[in-house]
């Protein structure tokens, strides 16, 4: 049951997303659709898609449109009797076939000749569950249906200076390294970094280039986990990304708003995002960082919770179809507030890639092991049965091997 605030809330989400509908259908010419490879590279916040579809076509006017079916079937050696991953929103259906991701979506690009832009889409499977959540918040009213929505904003690339681009309502998370969608990102499973923090965000944000190295992306959200209902009030943030030299980017995110049914000052949340790339076309090795902190309201004391995670991404193109990455990772969830469970997590994953491209479809292949070690008072992954009736046993290691296939559909 959902509060009367969740309630409201919920309200100004249809308000906003009819009002981004109008907007678009007031503004936008009427065009032709045509294609592109599958989904946008995203805002600078992933490495760009790992999986593209070989040449982009898009139309003089900036439509494009495509299509993306993930799915994987995942070997958990612990055997656990729920076929699950304990404390994981993506990827975390094991031992049975797993439709994780299908994606439709149409979108038309701000751009100097045609400044207004738009994105929609719509998504299904597995990693739609529980990806836009926090463990023990409460979710939206219709939070089950608006987890379906994989992009609903409006853009404009005002002639200003540079060109200054503000985009309105649901847009990829300007937060993090990787995404949501597998064939954006070197790895087939999402470290633990990138599921606590956010997907995608609902609000305002702003991009502009200073000059040919900085890029500036001040926004204004919801919240941190855009599907979950905390108090009315807006979060805040700033991006940066300077590029040192031709293949160096070093980018950072900042990240403050009331996450907490208490929205003093001192409950608020801090978050950031570190991010360190080296890219060439062969090779890609990057760095990623986050730290977050707050007060626990409503626990005695009001004690200080503290999250932090790492990662090491290595992706080599070793020829036109086959790639290797590898990534190392570690997670510490002082207090169990962001993952549930107080634990510290190091991980390591391995992955071989083969692509198919054609100019209608591109398919990819993933063979990929990983392995997690979980420790602390609430650390370990399920395992096969149980301690006590509706209670299972817990392991400190798990071991995955998985086959993941991604299907990228454009039109020519």
């Amino acid at each position: 049951m959902v509060s009367a605030g969740g309630a409201h809330d919920s309200h100004g989400w249809r308000k906003s997303f009819i009002g981004l509908l109008i907007a678009w259908r007031i503004f936008s010419p009427a065009v032709e659709v045509e294609a592109e490879n599958c989904c946008q590279e995203p805002q600078e916040n992933t490495a760009t898609a790992y999986a593209s579809s070989g040449p982009k076509h898009e139309a003089a006017n900036g439509w494009r449109y495509g299509a993306y079916l993930d799915v994987a079937g995942i070997a958990n050696f612990n055997f656990p009797d729920n076929d699950r991953w304990r404390n994981r929103s993506t990827a975390s259906r094991h031992n049975q076939p797993a439709p994780n991701m299908v994606l439709a979506y149409a979108r038309k690009e701000a751009i100097a000749s045609s400044r207004w832009g738009m994105e929609l889409g719509v998504q299904g499977g597995y990693d739609t569950v529980d990806f836009a959540f926090l463990p023990g918040e409460k979710k939206v009213d219709g939070a089950d249906v608006l987890r379906h929505v994989h992009r609903a904003n409006v853009s404009y690339l005002a002639p200003m200076g540079n060109g200054l681009l503000v985009t309105v309502g649901l847009f990829e998370s300007l937060m993090g390294y990787e995404s949501l969608y597998a064939k954006d990102n070197a790895n087939y499973t999402r470290t633990w970094t990138a599921d606590y923090s956010p997907y995608m965000m609902f609000g305002l944000n702003v991009v502009y280039p200073i000059n040919d190295r900085l890029t500036v992306s001040p926004f204004v959200i919801n919240r941190y986990a855009h599907l979950s209902y905390t108090v009315a009030q807006p979060s805040y943030g700033v991006k940066w990304s300077y590029r040192f030299m031709p293949h160096l980017t070093v980018r950072q995110t900042l990240y403050w708003g009331p996450d907490q049914t208490d929205a003093s000052l001192e409950f608020w949340r801090l978050y950031a995002n570190h991010i360190v790339e080296w890219k060439t076309d062969k090779l890609i090795v990057a760095w990623s960082y986050d730290i977050g902190t707050e007060n626990i309201a409503h626990h005695p004391g009001n004690p200080r919770a503290f999250v932090m995670g790492g990662n090491l991404t290595v992706r080599r193109q070793v020829t036109d179809a086959w790639a290797v990455a590898v990534r190392p990772e570690f997670y510490w969830d002082r207090n169990g507030r962001w993952t549930g469970s107080e634990q510290f997590v190091k991980a390591i994953t391995s992955t071989v890639e083969y692509k198919w491209p054609s100019p209608w479809i591109t398919a990819v292949a993933r063979l990929e092991h990983r392995y997690d070690e979980s420790t602390g008072v609430g650390g370990g992954f399920f395992r096969n049965g149980e301690v006590a009736p509706g209670v299972p046993r817990l392991a400190a290691g798990q071991h995955l091997l998985l086959f993941g296939l991604l299907l990228m559909f454009d039109s020519p």
